[in-house]
């Protein structure tokens, strides 16, 4: 998994969407644009990847694309429609970039198989779209959205937990509400 911090503006969501596709296909990479204002950390999005790799593994996928399947796990739903609510904003927004390739997750470090490769070779070209600006965004998120999107309680945090850990929670129990 690489990732891309960015803000991206777009005049039209659906090209944009179906410009990373097109991306992704050309070198055989997920690729998922996500509103980084809901992203707790790279360990959220690690675990989402990880998540919807062993769904295909197992063949439990909720969704057929892979791009989709790290979405839902990055949201904690399986709802599609809402997990949409995640992506990024027509309007512009803080944004992560994540580019997955399967074979960096069954491969060692230092084993050559292109993968790391075809990943940021993805990103580089998405990195050229009119539409990103480069920009550090991971760890900026919302602490209102996030509370609200993942329903974290008050009672919960004061038990010690923090937001990170009870949204890593919620998104790996997406995997026992199937």
């Amino acid at each position: 998994m690489q990732l891309l911090e960015a803000t991206v503006t777009v005049e039209d969501l659906d090209a944009f969407v179906a410009q990373l596709g097109e991306i992704g296909d050309e070198h055989g990479v997920a690729i998922q644009a996500l509103d980084a204002r809901y992203i707790v950390d790279r360990e959220h999005l690690q675990r989402a990847v990880e998540l919807a790799d062993r769904a295909f593994e197992r063949g439990d996928n909720i969704a057929e694309d892979r791009a989709v399947e790290i979405l839902l796990y990055v949201a904690g739903t399986r709802q599609i429609s809402r997990a949409l609510e995640l992506g990024v904003e027509p309007s512009g927004c803080p944004a992560v970039i994540v580019a997955h390739d399967r074979a960096t997750e069954t491969r060692s470090a230092d084993e050559p198989d292109g993968s790391r490769e075809r990943e940021r070779a993805a990103l580089e070209s998405v990195r050229s779209l009119a539409a990103i600006e480069p920009a550090a965004t991971l760890g900026g998120y919302d602490e209102r959205r996030v509370r609200e999107w993942f329903d974290i309680t008050d009672a919960e945090l004061r038990t010690g937990a923090n937001r990170a850990a009870v949204v890593r929670e919620r998104v790996a129990l997406l995997v026992v509400e199937k």
